[in-house]
């Protein structure tokens, strides 16, 4: 699509700067708003940001309501009825204005929960915080504490010192559009922080991480499930450790998607954890 539209605005360019070359009954500013608006919907939304420049009928295309909804996924009301409370956008808001709202992150359930559209495919792109998860042990001080940092979304996160039980568990419905989608969650081996303005990670208390593997599982609404193993060994780095994988077939209901994270062979504690959040995203 990259050297299409390199192509198609050095058409545009040519017919706007050579009159003299091309009768003024041929100029493409003189196209009907529909046959361009039908050329854009092939075009993703920057590339039609970038065409809007080209003259007033592109402009004027750029922002045709079939436009902008040919690139909102087909159960866009039930995501706005989701994320927006019904006075919140208002009643006169444009396609092109709903697309753009979409697209930016906007917090759901209490803030526990952030909702975007991913640009590329116009699926449902879903973070969940660490205090929107059912953490054991969690308001037990001697295990697990709190920390700020600028590092996660939502400014904070969970912070393992030492444990024998560990396990966690979550859960999120959503109107996804149809697709496949992927869970991950965000975790870090060790406490990072700042030092002479530099990020530095305190890897003091990571232990028991490499004894026996992290287990993952999801579970869906319809009865997909998946599982997967892993040991934790990236130190010092947020990484995305996968859950699995699910796919929605029937976007008009509302999908409930479980997931888990458990190490519960209490042979052996395990601590230096940081649990930022856990991701659902197109795969």
């Amino acid at each position: 699509m990259g050297s299409g539209l390199s192509s198609f605005l050095l058409m545009c360019s040519n017919s706007t700067s050579s009159v003299s070359s091309i009768p003024p009954e041929s100029n493409l500013g003189d196209l009907p708003e529909s046959v361009v608006g039908s050329v854009l919907v092939y075009l993703n939304p920057q590339e039609i940001c970038r065409v809007a420049s080209v003259n007033q009928a592109f402009r004027r295309a750029s922002t045709a309501e079939f436009v902008w909804e040919s690139k909102l996924p087909k159960n866009y009301e039930l995501v706005l009825s989701r994320v927006f409370d019904c006075n919140e956008l208002g009643l006169n808001c444009c396609k092109k204005d709903i697309y753009a709202r979409l697209c930016a992150p906007n917090s759901i359930d209490g803030g526990t929960k952030k909702v975007w559209l991913d640009k590329g495919t116009g699926k449902a792109c879903v973070l969940i915080s660490s205090s929107g998860l059912a953490i054991t042990g969690i308001d037990d001080r001697r295990y697990w504490s709190w920390i700020s940092t600028e590092e996660s979304r939502f400014r904070s996160v969970a912070y393992l010192q030492q444990i024998w039980w560990f396990e966690v568990d979550g859960e999120v419905e959503f109107p996804f559009p149809c697709g496949t989608y992927t869970l991950y969650f965000r975790l870090q081996l060790g406490r990072s922080g700042r030092r002479f303005g530099r990020r530095v990670c305190n890897s003091d208390h990571v232990h028991g991480w490499d004894i026996k593997p992290v287990k993952f599982q999801l579970s869906t609404s319809d009865g997909q499930k998946a599982i997967t193993q892993c040991y934790l060994t990236n130190l010092g780095k947020w990484h995305l450790y996968q859950a699995g994988d699910f796919v929605v077939e029937d976007s008009k209901v509302p999908m409930k998607v479980k997931f888990s994270m458990t190490q519960i062979d209490c042979t052996h504690t395990k601590g230096g954890l940081c649990l930022d959040s856990v991701l659902i995203r197109p795969k």
